[in-house]
């Protein structure tokens, strides 16, 4: 393998690990009503877990409350159930045939742990990207040794390792610190 698709590669893995960080902190609370914080929410639909995005309308109706408005209004109890059961600690209230989600305000603990669980999913996100880093550089090293690249080659493939390393790592701790300010914000 050259040493560019051994980087390519590389950068994909990366990129990949920071897109689903910044899936994955979308989901996260904060003090205001947003959309993303129900859509990834797995909802037992006939037996098959689906994501509540395929089965309902999510809305805004005011900064403190969302509307889910199931597309089968047969299922607005199973929805109801797997909005409780997740990890956001929210009871939607059923209205008809819509569901009302309020949103209270956060207390000041509240939010101090809501960071700690940010934190701790943005440092799996960066131990992700070393792993991949980690992957690369035996690649690099095997390749070194099998005598496919040279030692020049092998140095250069390893300092550009690092730039790509650090600059996911970097985009990873952007998007942590945007989501803290979104969090400790009243």
């Amino acid at each position: 393998m050259e040493t560019n698709e051994i980087l390519n590669e590389c950068s994909k893995r990366m990129s990949s690990a920071c897109d689903y960080f910044l899936q994955d902190i979308k989901s996260i609370r904060t003090g205001r009503a947003n959309t993303s914080l129900l859509e990834n929410i797995k909802i037992n639909y006939h037996g098959t877990d689906m994501p509540l995005n395929q089965l309902a309308q999510i809305s805004v109706s005011d900064p403190r409350s969302l509307i889910v408005q199931p597309w089968d209004k047969t299922s607005i109890e199973m929805v109801s159930k797997g909005i409780q059961t997740s990890d956001i600690n929210i009871t939607p209230q059923i209205e008809g045939d819509i569901l009302r989600i309020n949103i209270p305000p956060m207390t000041e603990e509240t939010r101090i742990n809501v960071v700690k669980i940010l934190k701790q999913r943005s440092e799996e996100s960066k131990v992700s990207v070393r792993n991949v880093r980690r992957d690369a550089q035996e690649s690099i090293r095997k390749s070194e040794r099998d005598g496919d690249f040279s030692e020049d080659e092998s140095r250069r493939a390893m300092t550009e390792l690092q730039r790509i390393t650090d600059q996911s790592i970097k985009s990873i701790e952007d998007q942590t610190l945007i989501k803290e300010k979104e969090i400790m914000q009243v």
